[in-house]
């Protein structure tokens, strides 16, 4: 279950996260941070919450425990701390992007909108020099068609200038997710990718569920429910 970490660390050290709204790309990418941890290469980690399009699910929440784990969180100019729901992110983004001694996770919004807010860091942006991860949930009505995820991707490619390297699968119903539901997930993300011509390279499920979703033949990456206690619960 750490073939999808591996293959990440192998690449780029920019990972940039999107996602229809609701695909789970935020407890997606906090979950990823708290694995890259876990992994001690090291390496200096840093997770940017670049959502100023939705602000509801906001990795910034958790930067305490991150900070704890040795991932740096990054947001706005008062670092997530003042309680308000400030649309703006801080100059001091761009500092573990600079830093090549530092894997950088950019948590960006989920529609061509929300991802435009890459544009303005195009110079680290080179081809070859990021990854940039889509996060695919069939049961989220933006999504919940092949010909429906794979104009999202293009959109988001349209608006960025920037091509979607790999598609993460998270087919998921909160709480009430089955391991049906995941190998749901990532069989539509198959068909996603063959129509999308871009790599799928795992579906993530809850912890619990992971080895029995492993035991399919399904690349697994096991995610936390770090966001929410509960559907819609706000834990600060």
């Amino acid at each position: 279950m750490e073939a999808f970490t591996e293959k990440l660390l192998q690449g780029p050290r920019i990972v940039a996260v999107t996602g229809h709204f609701g695909s789970g790309k935020t407890e997606f990418c906090v979950s990823l941070a708290f694995a890259l941890a876990a992994r001690g290469t090291g390496e200096r980690l840093a997770l940017a919450d670049l959502d100023i399009e939705n602000p509801f699910f906001r990795s910034r929440e958790r930067q305490d425990a991150l900070a704890a784990a040795g991932v740096r969180v990054y947001s706005d100019p008062f670092n997530g701390r003042n309680g308000s729901e400030l649309q703006v992110i801080s100059a001091a983004v761009r500092a573990p992007l600079e830093d090549e001694g530092c894997r950088v996770l950019l948590d960006c919004g989920g529609d061509a909108p929300g991802a435009r807010i890459l544009n303005q860091f195009g110079k680290y942006f080179r081809p070859g020099a990021y990854q940039l991860l889509c996060v695919v949930n069939p049961y989220r009505p933006g999504s919940d068609t092949v010909d429906k995820a794979v104009e999202h991707i293009r959109s988001i490619e349209r608006a960025t200038a920037l091509q979607v390297t790999g598609l993460i699968a998270n087919g998921h119903l909160i709480r009430s997710t089955t391991p049906e539901e995941v190998a749901h997930g990532w069989a539509f993300t198959q068909e996603v990718s063959a129509a999308a011509g871009v790599e799928a390279l795992c579906a993530c499920c809850m912890t619990p569920l992971a080895e029995t979703v492993a035991a399919r033949g399904i690349p697994v990456f096991p995610i936390g429910m770090y966001m929410r206690e509960t559907y819609l619960d706000k834990r600060v």
